[in-house]
């Protein structure tokens, strides 16, 4: 046994053989350690499904990739994986289903997943044992279907032994220590004895240079051992088996073609063929979390009983949709434990506050996700980055605030939500309201409706009281809709307020603050009492980060970045000045984002709500142009809160950021509210500042701005210093201009705009795709923001975009459709 590696895998299962193989493709010097036997975790009891349907644009390439890859092992390692290309059939009840699906359809087409819309009568005529008079149509795709899960990770097992890669089974991890240039692992040999998992007294410690965690159901082991926080907990999965069905056996020996994966969302289930019987799976409510701290030792490829009353909606759905069911009995049963997240998407990437470490955990769809997983987690360790953007299953999306009760909540809702239909506008309410702003109730008698961000509750949108949220949701323009158009007008026309206060907000100080923040990000640095927006890029030269950055001194900055990311970007500064203390002196890294709360006041008469609260000898000059320029900061105070103010707006209008003393936040809402009366003052929510900012060109971190596009793709020229040094500069230089963002108006339905997911299209050539979407209030038309190829990023060049499974035209703008040159948020006064 190996006793060093240049990379250690823990955990046996589909993804973690799949880390495995393609590290070891990668050249690096690699070892797996599996506590029991490869495959004995969840990966066991999976169902082996495929289905390459997903809303998220990373997890749709990792999919993508593992179901290509998947056909090409056997070829590889002559192990069969036991990959039946059957397809997958989503059907739909309802037309807002059907709806869901041209959205994902759209989104697939960005990656390049292949589907067909079939009929009713369609599916009748191709598989006449499913009944379909109540349904309005389906998704077809041709070219998934269902895996065998041992077969594949044993081949794939296979695969990394012949790259050189060791597999060492019977091994527990039970400690990790580093040592500042490598990882000291400590491992306890495991036996058998009656039937049980027992640790033995030999043990062994392997060094690595990097250490990847595939733990699956024991994820909360691995994260006491790191001594972090995880929020993958899992939660029971039931399906069954039918015995054989003499309909089906007669259907199959008169030549009819094996039945695709058979997906009833409506109804929450999926069903397939299993030796000429069926396998449902439902996803029920009320399937309850297990292992919240930790597996039993006495737990190993074990299940639990059957709940059947729990799944019987279920089951007496599938005796609906496939008739000739209901007399077949039941063949065997599973009950398991499958890892899920509050979001449903995976935890991959670099661990929190971790060198070196890296996470593969979470998993609800492992077996639909390893191939790629391995693909891209490895590109990321090798290279440094992945080609696509992986920030959205990075596991530090989810801050130290999260706690086990938490995940167990949030995971529990996301299993009873995989058949939910997802709409863009969807607002999950377990868990909820946890982290809130002071002004939260002040809000919420003013109608506000919430959603959840990086665990806040933040102002959507706000409506009259007793309207309802959830039945307003919708694949077009929900009810909603109206009141954010409501809102952006007052910004755009009077006034509007706000609460911006789960923005990220960093202090750095000391003497090598400003040497540090120079070589961190691409843009100059401000001047004392001023601000900048700038960029940290990844040592590949890609967007890592978005700041807005106030000198508050010669060597004190305040640093503002996007609410969703805290701890993201928390970890990146911390571990980035470790790095370079010692060249450039000592640094202060301090995160204040729940000391300071933020409104933002914005629109032609912000000024004027402003004016009544300044306190200052020359009260009506305070805010004027000359006294207060815009991208400054000032100290000034409202009434008796003491505010650090900013000229800036993300809406593009005359406004200021004030940032206040969290426990006076109310006060302050009070007097905003008070002073804005006579003014028309209107409270504003996300989603109206979100179109407001698209018609200003505003780059969003996560959406315009992420780590497979630098800053001279998203067009942000201005705000990189090429006089300078800065990490990832000459990266950004060698990447070159391989797409370009734009902006573009969109004469799209009546009753729909896009979301941010759809494909862009030049004749019938796919040449990019949207990233962000709404409705501009200015232009009264459907905007968007998104990437396209360089040599058609041409203001006027009329392209065409997919909406719900049309193409309608769109047109590039100039940059800033909606004051181009700035004078209104220059505005005098």
């Amino acid at each position: 046994m190996k006793t060093h590696v240049k990379a250690l895998v823990v955990g046996g299962g589909c993804v973690g053989t799949s880390i495995a193989y393609h590290l070891g493709k990668a050249g690096w010097d690699t070892m797996l350690l599996e506590r029991d036997e490869l495959t004995c975790g969840s990966t066991w009891h999976a169902a082996g499904l495929l289905p390459l349907f997903n809303m998220s644009f990373a997890t749709s390439h990792i999919h993508d990739y593992s179901v290509k890859w998947y056909k090409t092992l056997e070829a590889e390692t002559g192990l069969n994986p036991g990959f039946s290309v059957v397809g997958n059939l989503r059907m739909a009840q309802t037309q807002a289903r059907m709806d869901e699906y041209m959205l994902y359809a759209t989104t697939a087409e960005t990656v390049g997943v292949p589907y067909q819309w079939l009929s009713p009568a369609q599916i009748k005529e191709r598989w006449p044992l499913v009944r379909t008079e109540d349904l309005v149509g389906a998704l077809f795709h041709p070219t998934d279907g269902y895996i065998n899960p041992a077969d594949v990770t044993m081949a794939m097992a296979k695969g990394a032994r012949q790259l050189g890669v060791a597999i060492e089974r019977k091994w527990q991890v039970d400690g990790y220590e580093w040592t500042g240039s490598e990882w000291k692992v400590t491992c306890t040999k495991m036996a058998e004895k009656g039937g049980n998992l027992i640790a033995t007294e030999e043990q062994v410690v392997i060094t690595a240079e990097h250490v990847v965690t595939a733990t699956g159901n024991h994820s909360q082991r691995t994260a006491q051992l790191l001594g972090i926080k995880m929020p993958a907990i899992p939660v029971e999965h039931q399906f069954i088996v039918t015995e054989p069905d003499p309909a089906l056996l007669a259907y199959r020996a008169a030549g009819g073609a094996e039945h695709p994966v058979l997906r009833d969302a409506d109804a929450k289930w999926y069903v397939r063929e299993e030796r000429g019987g069926w396998i449902l799976g439902p996803y029920e409510q009320g399937a309850p979390a297990r292992f919240k701290y930790a597996v039993p030792d006495s737990f190993r490829a074990d299940l639990f009983q059957l709940d059947l009353e729990r799944i019987e909606e279920e089951y007496m759905s599938m005796i609906h949709r496939i008739p000739t069911s209901e007399t077949v009995g039941l063949k065997d049963d599973f009950n398991g434990p499958i890892c899920y997240t509050p979001d449903g998407n995976p935890l991959v990437g670099p661990a929190p506050g971790l060198r070196n470490m890296w996470l593969a955990e979470g998993f609800s769809f492992g077996i639909t996700a390893a191939g790629g997983t391995g693909y891209y987690l490895a590109q990321m360790m090798v290279e440094g980055e992945a080609e696509i953007d992986m920030a959205s299953l990075d596991p530090k999306r989810y801050g130290n605030w999260m706690t086990t009760e938490y995940a167990v909540q949030k995971n529990e809702e996301c299993y009873s939500h995989v058949f939910i239909l997802h709409h863009p506008d969807e607002e999950r309410e377990a868990a909820r309201p946890l982290r809130t702003s002071p002004a939260y109730d002040r809000q919420k008698a003013a109608g506000a409706q919430f959603g959840h961000v990086n665990g806040w509750d933040r102002p959507n949108y706000y409506a009259p009281q007793g309207f309802d949220d959830h039945a307003s949701r919708s694949f077009r323009r929900g009810g909603w809709w109206q009141y954010a158009v409501e809102e952006a007008k007052a910004i755009r026309e009077g006034v509007g307020l706000i609460d911006a206060t789960a923005f990220t907000k960093h202090i750095v100080k000391g003497a090598g603050a400003t040497a540090f923040l120079d070589w961190f990000t691409c843009n100059k640095l401000p001047k004392v009492g001023r601000i900048n927006l700038t960029y940290a890029l990844t040592a590949a030269g890609t967007t890592r980060t978005e700041y807005t950055i106030v000198r508050l001194a010669e060597d004190e900055y305040y640093l503002v970045s996007a609410g969703a990311w805290t701890a993201y970007d928390q970890d990146f500064l911390k571990k980035a000045i470790e790095d370079k203390e010692a060249e450039f002196g000592r640094i202060e890294l301090q995160d204040v984002t729940t000391q300071w709360g933020c409104f933002a006041i914005a629109g032609p008469k912000s000024r004027d709500v402003l004016n009544e609260l300044v306190r200052d000898a020359e009260p009506e000059t305070v805010l004027s142009n000359k006294r207060f320029p815009w991208l400054s900061m000032r100290k000034i105070e409202l009434g008796m809160v003491p505010c650090m103010a900013i000229r800036v707006a993300y809406t593009g209008e005359l406004g200021w950021e004030l940032h206040h003393p969290i426990e006076m936040q109310n006060h302050l809402w009070d007097r905003l509210m008070e002073a804005g009366e006579k003014h028309g003052l209107k409270p504003v929510g996300a989603r109206a500042q979100n179109w407001l900012r698209q018609e200003k060109s505003y780059r969003a971190f996560g959406t315009e701005l992420g780590r497979d596009a630098t800053p001279l793709e998203a067009a942000l020229d201005r705000f990189v210093d090429l006089e300078k040094d800065y990490h990832g500069k000459q990266a950004m230089l060698d990447k070159g201009i391989r797409s370009k963002c734009v902006t573009l108006l969109i004469d799209g339905p009546e009753d729909a705009d896009p979301w941010g997911r759809e494909a862009l299209y030049d004749g019938d050539t796919k040449i990019g795709r949207l990233t962000s979407g709404g409705y501009s209030v200015a232009f009264g038309k459907s905007i968007g923001m998104g990437y396209v190829r360089p040599d058609l990023a041409v203001p006027g060049k009329t392209l065409k975009v997919k909406m719900l499974n049309q193409l309608w035209d769109a047109e590039i703008t100039e940059d800033s459709p909606y004051d181009p040159k700035n004078e209104t948020i220059r505005k005098n006064g």
